[in-house]
């Protein structure tokens, strides 16, 4: 009891530094704590996002490319594939959906896809199935009709009944407004996937559209596909990747994405290097917050050795104290961790419909905050080994 005593009456004789420093921890625990989550939250939720389809078939070129393009909708198509050559992908054996996307127009800066109505006909996740909410419907194919994503409806603030005018490419431009106008026919029930901020309409829309080039009227941007099993990808990846020279076949998308995670894998390690040294500066300040008031406190602990306190109680006290704004900072930090990261996923889903799930337990929830307390108390054994080795003749001596 007399520690805790100790350590109470230090901890509010000293409040100013006392908040400042446990500031300083909660700041790094909440670093660390989002850089950890959304770096796993990210790299699992991202694998898994494929929109129901196993593979991308595009123009000649990189897969990443057409895997952001086709499901993330973040990236330019790398060229078009001809109607030919979707028929055939169409007829293949293998294959047993093939549905095909066009790009290249937008709504102040809202992505227009064209497809057709079976894009919606597949499970975007095990279990679920896109829906129209219910005073909607799907387009109809060939009809000046869009469905738009939850999130695109939301910030556009677009109902049923609204009409919209499309601009030619994939960032707004005032200038480039197409003459044709499309009504809201349905709001996509929300999904938590990149499907949620495009505005769908029939694929003939896209390629048929006032200003586009009428040579490619009947080609597409990529194929979205399923496959009838498993290794008939591996078999389609050699036929038109490694044989062939016209086509690329992204498969799985699951791995494609987790590549790129992989390739920008040192940001994730500079930012946890910045949260780590934000810790030790904040362990530091521990250390500095409780030495430099070791002269203040010389003479109150030579007083409690002289009424009997251990040379053990002294330095408990002073490590107990900076285990308590460890602790104290560590807690705060969850407080930071919250702000911190529902702010990144509010960004994450703005930029691209995928949903994290910052507070999903993570084992970083323990070891991240016990790491910064382990900190803390090193940071208090040197002003604890001051404190033991005060000598009490020399230092209860009153001061003239």
């Amino acid at each position: 009891m007399m520690i805790l005593n100790l350590i109470y009456r230090s901890l509010r004789q000293h409040a100013v530094s006392t908040i400042v420093t446990a500031a300083s921890i909660a700041l790094a625990t909440g670093l660390l704590l989002t850089v950890w989550v959304v770096k796993t939250q990210s790299q699992a939720v991202f694998s898994a996002t494929n929109s129901g389809y196993d593979a991308v078939l595009g123009a000649r070129g990189s897969k990443l490319q057409l895997v952001l393009n086709a499901i993330f909708h973040l990236e330019a198509s790398p060229g078009n594939l001809a109607a030919a050559d979707v028929e055939a992908v169409r007829r293949h054996p293998a294959i047993k959906t093939a549905v095909p996307l066009a790009v290249g127009d937008n709504f102040y800066g809202w992505r227009i896809v064209g497809t057709t109505p079976q894009f919606f006909d597949v499970e975007y996740q095990p279990g679920r199935r896109y829906t129209v909410e219910a005073d909607g419907k799907l387009f109809a194919d060939g009809a000046r009709e869009a469905v738009l994503g939850a999130l695109a409806a939301r910030r556009l603030q677009l109902k049923v009944g609204d009409t919209l005018h499309p601009y030619h490419g994939l960032s707004f431009d005032a200038a480039a407004k197409h003459e044709e106008e499309y009504t809201v026919t349905g709001i996509l029930a929300p999904t938590n996937t990149p499907v949620d901020r495009v505005i769908w309409i029939p694929l003939s829309g896209v390629q048929t559209m006032a200003g586009h080039d009428p040579r490619t009227a009947t080609d597409v941007s990529a194929v979205l596909i399923q496959l009838r099993a498993a290794s008939a990808g591996v078999m389609l990846d050699t036929m038109i990747n490694k044989q062939g020279n016209r086509m690329t076949f992204a498969y799985p998308i699951g791995t494609i994405v987790a590549e790129m995670f992989n390739k920008i894998s040192w940001v994730d390690k500079v930012l946890a290097l910045v949260a780590w040294l934000v810790a030790a500066v904040a362990a530091g300040s521990v250390l500095v917050s409780i030495y430099n008031s070791m002269s203040a406190r010389r003479r109150d602990l030579a007083i409690l050795r002289a009424l009997g306190a251990r040379r053990r109680t002294v330095f408990g006290a002073v490590v107990g104290e900076a285990a308590a704004i460890g602790a104290l900072g560590a807690l705060l930090g969850f407080g930071a961790f919250a702000v911190l990261c529902s702010g990144v996923a509010t960004m994450v889903q703005a930029q691209t419909g995928v949903v994290l799930e910052p507070f999903q337990w993570n084992p970083v929830f323990w070891w991240g905050p016990a790491a910064l307390l382990g900190l803390a108390v090193l940071g208090g054994l040197l002003p604890a080994w001051k404190a033991y080795r005060v000598p009490v003749a020399e230092s209860i001596a009153p001061v003239s």
